[in-house]
């Protein structure tokens, strides 16, 4: 991938209006003309998804649901380690991106990962539960994420895990052992967000420390493609439901 497919990419982030009468029509609608060139530029600006999946604790034989999963690519992270869990479900509501998952299924013949068409705030699989699920800068894009972190709660076993890396921004005056961010920070990163559908929000963190019980939580900075001076700020979160 080079120049062309990044321009393509990011006339799409800012230029290309988004339409669609619901959310999934307008993911339909940002999504489908750059789906098979999203790996790449995302790669560059998606930190810490690979760290993550390293941080959280995966049984043998586990089920693990990757909610607004996309394409597929955080399932590339785990290389061989994916042949030991039992069952994976990336779920999306683009049929775009599940589209380059079912292809990457099949190249990589992972007979226990399959793409499921689905919303994040009402989707249940089959089973007694889940041990993992996990948000890959997908909650920023859930109108009512609140909803997608208690159907995540409500689907993980006693025990289990949730992991999220995703933007955010911290509250003015956050709890003692939390980053503060400036006026500029907390600010700017939401309106400019916001005009693909994004929203970082100071309210991420709060309410997943009150949630779940934190394994683990890192408060990073990445750089922005083309942006070479501007550093936007994402979590990385692990926490147990608990038994």
């Amino acid at each position: 991938m080079g120049l062309l497919s990044d321009l393509k990419i990011l006339y799409h982030m800012t230029m290309k209006p988004i339409r669609g009468r619901d959310h999934a029509a307008r993911l339909e609608s940002f999504y489908a003309g750059q789906a098979d060139a999203y790996d790449d530029f995302r790669k560059r600006l998606l930190k810490g998804r690979e760290e993550l999946w390293n941080t959280i604790p995966f049984p043998d034989q586990g089920r693990w649901i990757d909610m607004g999963g996309g394409t597929g690519a955080n399932i590339d992270f785990f290389g061989d380690r994916i042949k030991q869990l039992s069952e994976v479900q990336i779920v999306d509501l683009s049929p775009s991106l599940l589209g380059v998952a079912r292809k990457r299924i099949e190249e990589r013949q992972w007979s226990n990962v399959t793409a499921v068409e689905a919303d994040a705030t009402t989707y249940r699989p089959k089973g007694d539960g889940v041990d993992v699920v996990t948000f890959s800068y997908s909650l920023t894009m859930i109108p009512d994420w609140f909803a997608a972190i208690d159907n995540a709660l409500a689907m993980l076993k006693p025990g289990g895990v949730i992991g999220i890396v995703d933007f955010y921004v911290s509250r003015k005056h956050p709890p003692d052992g939390l980053k503060r961010h400036r006026w500029f920070t907390r600010s700017f990163w939401p309106i400019w967000f916001a005009y693909d559908n994004v929203f970082p929000t100071r309210d991420h963190v709060p309410f997943l420390h009150r949630k779940f019980e934190p394994l683990s939580f890192e408060e990073c900075r990445a750089k922005v493609p083309y942006m070479p001076f501007l550093r936007t700020p994402y979590y990385q979160f692990v926490g147990k439901k608990s038994t």
